[in-house]
């Protein structure tokens, strides 16, 4: 029976924003490491130096890129270190947060709409 605790201790991780228990693996069997609801994470890897980070601060995702591949990436910003990461999005992850940070750049811009009118 402990061998059942430790796999789900393994293939779960408690979000650090919302709570959610999350697999480990998306619905599709790729890893994940941001929850699929709020698309949070934990800076656990240090991308700049390789190897695991001893930050250990909550990573906010803050924008989507999209790769020559068509792929989307989720951009995080750790609150703790201003560490900046890329992950790709998961098939199971919150569909209407993903579009409100891909459409936002094209709500918010940083000029008045009303110069296009003048074109």
């Amino acid at each position: 029976m402990s061998n059942t605790n430790n796999t789900l201790k393994i293939g779960t991780f408690t979000c650090v924003r919302c709570g959610l228990t999350v697999s480990g693996f998306a619905a599709d069997g790729t890893r994940r490491n941001h929850c699929p609801s709020c698309l949070h994470s934990l800076h656990v890897t240090d991308h700049v130096e390789g190897g695991p980070s001893e930050c250990h601060g909550r990573m906010t995702p803050i924008a989507i890129a999209v790769l020559r591949t068509g792929d989307w990436m989720v951009i995080h910003r750790c609150v703790r270190c201003d560490e900046l990461t890329s992950n790709p999005v998961c098939s199971d992850d919150n569909q209407l947060i993903l579009m409100r940070m891909a459409v936002r750049p094209l709500a918010e811009p940083p000029f008045p709409l009303e110069v296009f009118g003048a074109l």
